[in-house]
Formats: C-alpha cells, structure tokens, sequence
C-alpha cells in the first residue's frame, strides 16, 4: 500500500487520478496557507506552486507549520517546499519569492490552475487574485481573518455575500461589488473577533508602540487552513461524501 491508500478509500482510483494529474497554487504560507499546502501533498495533489514573500520568524513559531527554530530565517516557501518533498517526493514544487500586487499577479497563468488557495494577509494582494481567478474561471477560496479568534469550531464555507461578524470579510464584501465580482467562495469566522492585549515585549520597539498585531493560536488558523485544502480536494476529486457539494 502506497502513501495515499488510506485517502483513495474516500476518494476512489478515478479521485486520485485526478490529484496527481492537478497544479493548485497556494497564495500565502502563513498560519493558515501553510497548513493549506501540506494538507494538499498529503492528500496526494501532483503539482504546488507557493507563493510568499516572507522569511520564518520566531514569532511565527506558535501557530505555523512551516516554523521550526530550524527554519528561522529561512524563506517559507523553501521550508514549506522542504516539508513537502519529505511527505510527496514526487509532488512538483514551484516557489515563488514575491509579494502580491495588481502587477506581480500578472506573472502566474491562472488558466493553468485547477485551483487556487488565497490565503494572503494584505487587501489589495487578495483582491488581485480573485479578480484574475475570476478572468480565467478558475475555481478559487479565498481565506478572511483568523486573528483574534479562539473558536476554531466557528469557521465555514460560503459566499462572500453570505458574510457577517468578520471585519475583513466586510472590506472584502465592499471591493468584490465594486470590483463586479458576483461570487466568491470563502472560509470565514462567525466569531466575533476578540480584543487582543497589547504586549510591551512584542509592541514595543525603541521606546515607541506600534500597532497591534493580532494574537494568533496554533488551533484556530491551522484549521482554517485544513478547510480550505479540503475544499480544494473535494472538488478536483470530484467527491463530496456526504457533505455539501460546494462547487
């Protein structure tokens, strides 16, 4: 028995087929796009591209996967890449080191996607991906706010339309009508955000405060994450169990 006969017993022969033959891309490799990418390799995904501009800190320790002391000051596409080749050697791994923008998107062939997992922090970046997700009709989840959030039982899958509580939701909800996006699949919190505590040792740097970062948990993004790769599967598998069909 191979890797992947555990998951062929869901999915089928003719689902695993249709893994190996897929190329996902993964925007974002943080608390919850990390999680999102090795859920993928682990469930047998033939193609990923990561897409991240940033390096592994020690504050990313607490809550993303690809954070180890080992790997501080690495690129988290190159140790994402690294954890997947140790669990799907023959996953092909295309990394790219950059940040997203309406003129930095232009370098990925969306069309060349079965699908697209957006999990990236910044509006404008997130925005750019749905809109050419959208031009090439290429199936996409996009990822809102797991900061400040300790209820990883709240998240769900719906329409961006269909969203309340979370406030980047609600700037996205605006830019989509805007911007004629009709829909958009998302994983999102019902919970109401949580006010996190300010810090001294991690706002305070050279006698002045910045802004509040949001607190972070391992077991809130992290499932945001799985959800999101789930839905990705489901769909290029063409198997839904006995859920809902969200395609």
């Amino acid at each position: 028995m191979d890797v992947f006969s555990r998951t062929e017993l869901l999915l089928g022969q003719a689902g695993m087929e249709r893994l190996k033959k897929a190329r996902v891309a993964v925007f974002g490799l943080g608390g919850v796009g990390g999680y999102a990418a090795e859920a993928l390799a682990r469930s047998g995904v033939g193609a990923l591209d990561l897409v991240d501009n940033d390096i592994v800190s020690e504050t990313n320790i607490n809550r993303q996967i690809v954070a180890l002391l080992s790997t501080v000051g690495k690129r988290k596409t190159e140790a994402a890449a690294a954890r997947i080749k140790d669990v799907s050697p023959a996953c092909a791994v295309r990394c790219f080191d950059l940040f997203v923008t309406d003129e930095t998107v232009n370098a990925f062939r969306f069309a060349d996607y079965d699908y697209v997992i957006e999990a990236i922090d910044t509006v404008s970046g997130k925005l750019a991906i749905v809109k050419a997700c959208a031009a090439a009709k290429t199936p996409i989840v996009s990822c809102m706010g797991a900061g400040n959030k300790l209820d990883s039982t709240a998240f769900e899958v719906t329409d961006i339309y269909r969203t309340k509580v979370c406030p980047l939701a609600k700037v996205m909800r605006k830019l989509c009508r805007e911007n004629g996006i009709e829909r958009l699949k998302v994983v999102y919190s019902r919970e109401i955000p949580i006010a996190a505590a300010q810090s001294e040792t991690a706002a305070k740097r050279e006698g002045a405060y910045k802004p509040r970062v949001p607190g972070s948990v391992a077991f809130v993004p992290s499932v945001a994450g799985l959800i999101a790769a789930g839905e990705a599967v489901k769909a290029i598998a063409g198997v839904y169990g006995n859920g809902i069909d969200r395609s």
